[in-house]
Order: structure tokens, then sequence, then C-alpha cells
């Protein structure tokens, strides 16, 4: 008998993730593969078992991350320290209460999960506090600023035992996940290379102070990092660009693409045993801090080498263009051969690499087809989700120790058991950073 609701379901995850369409990168065993994985979505339907959401964080990420999982649960308090942002989220959220201290929406009884979108160096303190107050917290990436904060982290995970997933969303991608299986079950032989490609950060400057915005608790925003004058630079989407609050194009986008080379690897939790960087440019003196070209250079215990570049439009010769037109990917070089992969397109040096079917038998990465969905559902089922503390740690880990190795500009000896570098005393200098009071671990 058929199945008409279930033929139903597979046909609209086909057509929604472009699987159909003629000229689709992934092969037609592994698009019904991935459509006969589709089970039932979590629901918001049941006030009994609707996820009551709050947000912390309501730039554009934010938002966009809670009306993603308002698919299935229910967004009841957003809480930003910029008014405007507030003012926009409740916009979006119009029953929402508005806050501008985390804290006091944390004290909420009937908050079951919360989403943190804020800046990278709020995130550590964030994540804490929502766990130690009963909360599941879904974190954007990178998930802390330093290595040690990762470490912070996952403790806190295991005492909690609260859901933590990271918003490295490209695990929840299916060509993502296809090219971890094969590269995983040797398609290309032995793994010799992965190459990733960043984009380019900004490289501008120098900027001028100014008055503080109203309605913007600005020594609030600027938290655990140093008090400095106000640059509107600093702030908002830009702050990407300043090592004090994050790594740049590293951190940025390589907590996406470095991730899926640790996935491919098999190794969340572990990491290289060396890292060598260098900066390809000097940044402007009074402007942007993070460094815009790069490269780094990390080796493994096993001999694989994994290179992490950034690019610009003018120099792009290293892979192919997203379907978004933006320059970076993954390109896994075996002996056998190599797979390329974006974000909507997978290729490789022989199409029927991808074409052959793996064997039943063969195993098999994590299975989540929805970023938002896996952490929802694992929120009223307290599976693990598929981007724990301990992944988003180890993986956060990897670009911080790019960019340690980028700053320092030699090449560094790492212990991934320990998570200490070996005989650096300067290098260790940088696994933690000093937390300016009164916005350190005590305040959580």
């Amino acid at each position: 008998m058929i199945d008409r609701n279930s033929s139903a379901t597979r046909r609209s995850f086909l057509k929604a993730a472009g699987l159909v369409a003629a000229g689709s990168s992934l092969p037609g065993w592994f698009a019904e593969e991935c459509a006969a994985q589709q089970g039932p979505q979590p629901s918001a339907s049941s006030p009994s078992e609707t996820v009551r959401l709050g947000l912390i964080g309501c730039g554009g990420q934010g938002r966009g991350d809670a009306r993603n999982a308002q698919r299935f649960g229910r967004v009841v308090a957003v809480c930003d320290v910029d008014e405007r942002h507030v003012a926009n989220a409740r916009k979006d959220f119009p029953d929402a209460d508005g806050y501008s201290d985390f804290r006091k929406l944390l004290e909420r009884k009937d908050i079951d999960a919360v989403i943190c979108g804020t800046v990278d160096h709020w995130h550590t303190l964030i994540a804490i506090a929502a766990m130690r107050a009963g909360k599941d917290i879904y974190c954007e990436k990178p998930l802390t600023l330093t290595i040690a904060e990762g470490q912070k982290l996952v403790e806190v995970e295991r005492q909690t035992g609260r859901i933590l997933q990271t918003g490295t969303q490209q695990r929840s991608s299916v060509h993502f996940r296809l090219a971890c299986d094969l590269v995983r079950n040797g398609r290309i032989g032995t793994l010799q290379k992965a190459e990733v490609w960043l984009p380019a950060g900004l490289r501008q400057g120098p900027f001028q102070t100014s008055a503080v915005p109203e309605g913007f608790d600005y020594d609030f925003w600027l938290g655990s990092t140093p008090k400095v004058p106000y640059v509107k630079e600093r702030t908002h989407f830009s702050f990407r660009y300043w090592w004090e609050y994050s790594g740049g194009t590293m951190t940025d986008w390589g907590a996406h693409h470095n991730d899926i080379v640790l996935w491919a690897l098999g190794m969340d939790d572990s990491g290289p045993v060396s890292i060598e960087g260098k900066q390809l440019v000097e940044m402007i003196p009074g402007g942007f801090t993070a460094a815009s070209e790069y490269e780094v250079t990390y080796t493994y215990a096993n001999g694989v080498v994994h290179t992490s570049r950034s690019t610009t439009a003018s120099e792009w010769h290293g892979g192919v263009k997203d379907p978004n037109g933006q320059l970076h990917g993954i390109k896994f070089i075996g002996s056998d051969g190599w797979i390329w992969v974006s974000r909507g397109i997978i290729q490789a040096s022989d199409r029927q690499l991808l074409t052959e079917k793996l064997p039943d038998s063969a195993p098999r990465v994590y299975v989540s087809n929805d970023h938002i969905a896996n952490f929802i559902d694992c929120v009223k089922t307290r599976k693990a989700p598929i981007c724990p503390a301990s992944v988003g740690h180890r993986s956060a880990s990897q670009c911080h120790l790019g960019v340690i190795s980028i700053r320092l500009g030699r090449k560094l000896n790492w212990d991934p058991a320990k998570e200490r570098f070996v005989n650096d005393a300067e290098a260790d200098t940088y696994i933690s950073r000093p937390m300016r009071k009164p916005y350190d671990y005590d305040m959580v």
C-alpha cells in the first residue's frame, strides 16, 4: 500500500531543498535517501507542547534565527542592549516582552529555551547563564571568543544537562553531509589535503570616535572586553573585524568551513598538532584590527594538511563559486580524486565519485536536515543535538588557533588532548583573555 502522506512529504522536501531541479548537484540516490529520512517535524500546534522561546541579541541574525524557530515554538521575550533592536524585534514578535538585560529575561519561568544572536564576545556568558537558569540554548557561531571559554561551556553543559546547539548550520546541509560521508568512507582514497577558501575581511580606517547613540548601552555591549571610546564601526555588523570582539572572517566563515573539515576527519573531539599562520596584508592604523587577508596551515597527527586561506574576487582560483556567487568552499583531496563542496553545490574530479551509492553498511554521520528543527526536537526529546557545546568548542578552537598563529606570525605546536600549546608560554597566554569586571564569570 502506498503511503500518500509520506510520498507527499518526500516530494515537498525534495522540492524545498532544490533536489529535483534539472542539473541538481546531488546524486539521485542521496536525494532520495534524504527525503526518506524526513520524519515528523516539531510542532507548535499544541499549547502544551509549544516551546516558549526568548531571543537575546536582536540584530539581523538573531531575528532571523527566531523567525526560523517560531515554525516550531513561540517567541515570548526579546532582549538587546540597543533599544532600536528591541523595537525591531517586537515588530516581528508583537506578543513578546522587551528587555535590556538578558538576566531579567532568564528569570522568567515560562521560557523553555533561548536563542543567542549577540556579538561573539557575549556568547559564552549568556550561554552559561541560560544553562544555569535551566534553559536550553541555540547559540550562534563562533561559540566562543577564546579556547578557555569553550572549555568552560563544555563543563557547564555537562553539569547542567541542558541542550546547547551551536549555530553551525552547515552540519544540517545535505551537501556537506554527503561530502563528509564520502570522505570518511574512503571514496577519494586516502585523504591527503583539505583546502578551505574563506571570504577576505574588511580593511578600512582610520575611524573617528563619536557620541554613543541614545538608547544604546555601550558599556554593556563592550562587556568583558576593554573599555574604549565609542566608534560606530566597532559595533553591530562590523564588530567581527576587530580582534577584541571576534576573529575576522577566520572565525566568522571559518567556524563553518573549518568545522566541516573536522567533521570529515572524524575529529570532533580533537584538532591539529601544528598551526602556521600569516597575515598577507597590513591593516590600516586606527581601523579594523582583524587580519583581512591571511593564510593558515593546519597539520594533523594522521598527516592530513588543511589550509584555510582568505580570497578576493580578483584572485579567486581555488574552486567554484556557490549559487550565490560567494567565494568560499572546501576541497577535499585524496589519493583517488577530489570533492569540492560549498553551500548548495557539490562536485568531484569524477562524477562517479558522487553517483555511486554508498553501501548500506557504510558508517554515516549524524543526520539533520534542519538545524533549528533539530534543536527543538532535542529540547523535547533530550537527545544530543548535532552541534553540542563539545563540537562548537572544538570548531571555534580550530579558528582561534588560526587567529593566534596569525597574530604571532609563526608556527605553533598544539596538544589537542591537553588543549595546550607545546612548550610555548607566549602562545598559552592567548588561550584565555582578561575579562573586565563586572562582566565576567561572577555575573552568571
